[in-house]
């Protein structure tokens, strides 16, 4: 079985940090595009950032470019997403996320094969 299990969300104020983690089991890792997802009560689930299976290659949403960043490391089966200058717009059910071997990162755009159960992150004052 293919499973990824998101941590590290909590609630924090405006223009704090916050990392969340991702940890894969029972696939390899290395293989497979990866991103994040959010979504927040009344919306749709939306991409925040997406990444290459090796690291090399990431997209942002123009919503967290340059505050947001994704990053893996592919030994120890991880991958994280380091947020800075929070705002409360951020606040939703952030969603680690996985295609199978073989295809472009660009491919969790329209379809997801593997999703975490989600974490909580909320930010107010």
């Amino acid at each position: 079985q293919v499973r990824l299990e998101e941590s590290g969300g909590g609630l924090v104020q405006p223009g704090d940090s916050l990392r969340l983690s991702c940890a894969g089991s029972g696939w390899l890792f290395s293989n497979l595009p990866m991103g994040w997802f959010r979504q927040i009560p009344g919306k749709d689930r939306e991409f925040v950032a997406i990444i290459s299976y090796s690291g090399g290659s990431t997209a942002y949403a123009d919503s967290v470019q340059g505050r947001f960043i994704i990053s893996r490391d592919n030994p120890k089966d991880m991958m994280y997403l380091e947020m800075k200058n929070l705002k409360p717009e951020d606040t939703a059910v952030y969603y680690c996320a996985a295609n199978a071997r073989g295809k472009d990162m660009s491919t969790l755009l329209r379809s997801v094969d593997y999703w975490g159960q989600g974490t909580q992150v909320t930010v107010s004052s």
